[in-house]
């Protein structure tokens, strides 16, 4: 009952943004190719995201901690398929999950510094499945004019009823995955580029 009261408060608040999309061209044109995607965002700014790309198919995962119950009924509700699980509960199955959709041509979402932090550090999930599948990684930054921001480790982000919401999708990133180690350092550095891009 709770997580669907929250999708649909979410969703009243998020009609009211002014969303102004940078790079969406990158999106469509992978997906023209037929490239499975692995979209990147920091966990704190997860929302407008999510908002954007809803009823898209997207695959996410999302935390097998009780708090990921609250997100996953959200995503459920705007057209996500949820797998639950992160690098410290159910990771191997929820990978494996994972990796099975981009095997199939799907796309899949991950916040990098999830479960629990250190916030806006990358770990290596997401660089590791997008390189044993050859999909591209897509970082995304989403900033808004106005916002409340929790007292949580990832100082979420909840854009105010009417404020402007500017999301940037950064160059897609291809690593091999003899480099995936490198690639965790890049993966970082194209989520700090993307979101200070984003700030309005």
């Amino acid at each position: 009952m709770v997580p669907n009261l929250l999708q649909r408060l979410a969703g009243l608040l998020a009609r009211t943004w002014r969303l102004d999309i940078v790079g969406d061209d990158h999106v469509r044109q992978l997906r023209s190719q037929a490239t499975p995607i692995v979209f990147a965002v920091w966990h704190g700014q997860l929302l407008a995201p999510l908002w954007h790309r809803r009823h898209e198919g997207i695959t996410l995962l999302v935390s097998g901690h009780t708090d990921g119950q609250y997100l996953s009924g959200a995503a459920i509700g705007w057209g996500y398929q949820v797998i639950r699980g992160s690098s410290t509960r159910g990771g191997v199955g929820a990978l494996r999950g994972i990796l099975r959709v981009l095997g199939n041509g799907g796309d899949v979402a991950f916040a990098p510094d999830g479960p629990r932090g250190p916030a806006q550090l990358a770990k290596q999930g997401a660089v590791a499945v997008a390189s044993r599948r050859g999909a591209a990684i897509v970082p995304v930054g989403a900033v808004a004019s106005s916002a409340w921001t929790l007292r949580s480790w990832d100082r979420f982000s909840i854009p105010r009823p009417f404020s402007k919401v500017r999301i940037v999708y950064g160059l897609p990133i291809r690593i091999a995955s003899a480099r995936a180690r490198e690639g965790v350092a890049q993966l970082g550095a194209a989520l700090t580029a993307a979101s200070q891009s984003a700030t309005c």
